[in-house]
């Protein structure tokens, strides 16, 4: 028997699952890990947390089964996130900029006045906003005293998550990212594949303090054997979102996948040629092996299952996340309340740094049911936003099925009320651990013990077809209240 070992470090908690050769799930480990906001707009992590988290689940996973097993490890990881560290200690100097993080609004609306922003975009593919890497790198260099000069003497290296993990499990000799990672960074030739010099320039970002940009499923060298008892080969990484990508068999254009998680991110697959957005959505490298790379249409909704756990967490509306699909179908139908979650702004296609969450439509009579519902709709409505726009920049995406994953895809209701107001089918698969299958599945096929994507695409099961059965007019009534409701929300 052999196994395959993935790490998906996610934004609240790190998962290590074992996959055996037939890629079903052996062994599962989680841990959640704190989140830290140290002012408003702002989300931090410890990167200590990050590694223990994923040692611990690592280690936990393996438990059951001999190390010499194990035939890879792959990586899939929350992007955008920044990190810098000591290339002598492997220290990070300051928390990690979570990808929410929204500190550095003013220095993108700077580089926009600047007249930047069609330059990084013809590049990049990406917009200039707080989301992506290449300011959040600025902003530590500029506010940890010394870092700029320690950057300069070459004595830092930057990283996102999956890059600071591979230096720790590698001990320092690997620092590397793979190419869905770069692109994510505003720093990135996504037409090259290569970091750019005049990017780096306009971020005030010193090249060394990049990482080697390699294939997703590709040599990224050994874990330490002091790890996990002896040393395992390093051979997928993307991220978390092109990872699910994968593992969503995704490998044709035209397929197109969205996850649910904190945020959730579809991605539409448009082969072996970038198509640039008209409609503010993201052109971004879905994969890459051997040298070439698949390119995507992305869209990102900043806010998901994150609203479920504001209900959860902060007005205690509920006591565990399950409860809210329950409290949705119990909910007044002639009630229509709309909860716009910008609680850390909008994402695509309104890209709007400055909104903030709302919610319209209260009544004396409205409920913790009529919230929770509000709260799930909201996601279905952000991904018909994504999936217009899909659709108006690229023709083949005109009669795409959805595949969905992640865990807000366990409720029925919240699936169903999506494919209602997409007027389209959502297709939920039977492995649902799509990232970290992805991870495993690039780590196979590196190592030989995977087959090419167009045979591991025929191993993608359904495990339930949602169809659309929503009255039209009715579609369309909660459709415009919902465009309206964002457009109150909006801060320009």
């Amino acid at each position: 028997m052999t196994y395959l070992l993935a790490l998906d470090q996610g934004t609240t908690s790190t998962r290590s699952i074992l996959f055996r050769h037939d890629v079903s799930v052996a062994a599962v480990a989680q841990q959640e890990f704190p989140q830290h906001y140290p002012e408003p707009g702002w989300v931090e992590h410890d990167p200590e947390d990050l590694w223990r988290s994923a040692v611990a689940t690592l280690r936990e996973a393996l438990a059951g089964v001999s190390v010499d097993e194990i035939a890879a490890l792959g990586i899939a990881n929350q992007r955008e996130t920044t990190i810098l560290w000591s290339r002598k200690t492997g220290q990070a100097i300051a928390p990690a900029i979570v990808w929410q993080d929204r500190r550095t609004a003013e220095r993108c609306a700077a580089l926009k006045a600047q007249g930047l922003e069609p330059m990084i975009t013809k590049k990049t593919g990406l917009l200039l906003d707080p989301y992506f890497s290449g300011t959040k790198i600025a902003w530590l260099l500029d506010h940890v005293e010394g870092a700029r000069a320690r950057a300069a003497a070459g004595e830092l290296a930057f990283g996102t998550v999956d890059s600071f993990l591979i230096w720790r499990l590698t001990g320092g000799a690997v620092h590397a990212t793979d190419a869905t990672n770069a692109s994510r960074t505003l720093l990135f030739d996504i037409h090259r594949g290569a970091w750019d010099e005049a990017l780096c320039a306009a971020f005030d970002v010193p090249l060394s303090l990049l990482p080697e940009v390699r294939d997703s499923a590709g040599d990224f060298g050994t874990t330490t054997p002091d790890l996990f008892g002896r040393a395992l080969p390093i051979r997928g990484v993307a991220g978390d979102q092109q990872a699910a990508t994968v593992g969503q068999a995704c490998f044709a254009p035209g397929m197109l996948k969205s996850t649910y998680g904190t945020g959730c991110f579809a991605l539409l697959n448009t082969g072996d040629q970038p198509v640039a957005s008209k409609n503010r959505l993201l052109t971004t490298i879905a994969y890459q092996l051997n040298g070439r790379r698949t390119y995507a249409l992305e869209g990102a909704i900043f806010v998901a299952g994150a609203s479920v756990q504001w209900l959860r967490d902060e007005l205690r509306l509920i006591a565990a996340a399950g409860e809210a699909g329950e409290l949705a179908a119990a909910a007044d139908p002639a009630q229509d309340v709309y909860l716009v979650p910008a609680f850390v702004g909008l994402g695509a296609p309104h890209w709007d740094a400055g909104a903030r969450g709302a919610i319209f439509g209260l009544t004396r009579g409205t409920t913790r049911k009529e919230l929770a519902r509000a709260a799930l709709e909201s996601v279905g409505y952000q991904t018909r936003e994504l999936i217009e726009a899909m659709r108006a920049d690229w023709p083949g995406a005109a009669q795409t099925v959805l595949r969905v994953d992640g865990g807000m895809t366990a409720s029925d209701w919240t699936m169903q009320f999506l494919a209602d107001i997409l007027d389209a089918p959502v297709d939920r698969p039977k492995i649902m651990e799509t990232t970290a299958l992805g991870a495993a599945y690039l780590a196979g096929l590196a190592s030989g013990v995977l087959p090419a994507p167009e045979t591991f695409a025929r191993s993608w099961a359904l495990d339930r077809r949602f169809t659309p059965h929503l009255d039209p007019a009715a579609r369309e009534r909660k459709w415009h209240g919902w465009r309206d409701a964002v457009a109150r929300t909006r801060s320009r």
